[in-house]
């Protein structure tokens, strides 16, 4: 936006690599810039771009080119979802399957409050924990809740709040 009293148009699409969160763990060196999570359920502090979990965590590739190339076989789920874009923010509680290898895991948080990939089984990938963010009476007077996640869901047991 070289105008002045202009917005920019869309999200940022670009983010260095020293800005990026230290939970993430990147080092400083190796190169400029870090994949910026898309938009998406997770906000980008709460969140790790799946390329960084499948390149840097899992070390099922060793560049992105790979990453790319795995996703797009539509080998990798997130909550049950292909998902084929590299930076989708995987957050808090998710579920990461890939099918080719059989392996099931959760996003979760260590004692120093850095991202780690829980082995789980098959079964237990199937339901997810949400923490309730808001409870609200939609249109015509239909209770809605939504989840940290950005899920809503309607007409939610009266227990819940």
């Amino acid at each position: 936006s070289g105008i002045p009293g202009t917005m920019a148009r869309g999200p940022k699409h670009h983010l260095k690599r020293l800005n990026a969160p230290n939970h993430w763990m990147l080092d400083k060196m190796s190169g400029v810039w870090a994949p910026r999570p898309s938009c998406g359920p997770h906000k980008l502090r709460e969140s790790i771009p799946l390329v960084l979990l499948i390149r840097n965590r899992l070390k099922y590739a060793l560049t992105y080119r790979e990453v790319r190339l795995i996703l797009n076989q539509r080998a990798v789920k997130v909550d049950g979802k292909v998902r084929s874009d590299a930076t989708f923010p995987v957050g808090f509680m998710d579920t990461v399957e890939i099918e080719k290898s059989g392996d099931c895991f959760r996003l979760l948080l260590d004692t120093k409050g850095r991202f780690f990939l829980h082995r789980i089984e098959k079964t237990e990938a199937e339901y997810k924990l949400c923490k309730v963010t808001q409870v609200f009476l939609g249109p015509k007077g239909v209770p809605q809740l939504v989840t940290h996640d950005g899920r809503t869901i309607r007409y939610p047991h009266p227990a819940i709040r």
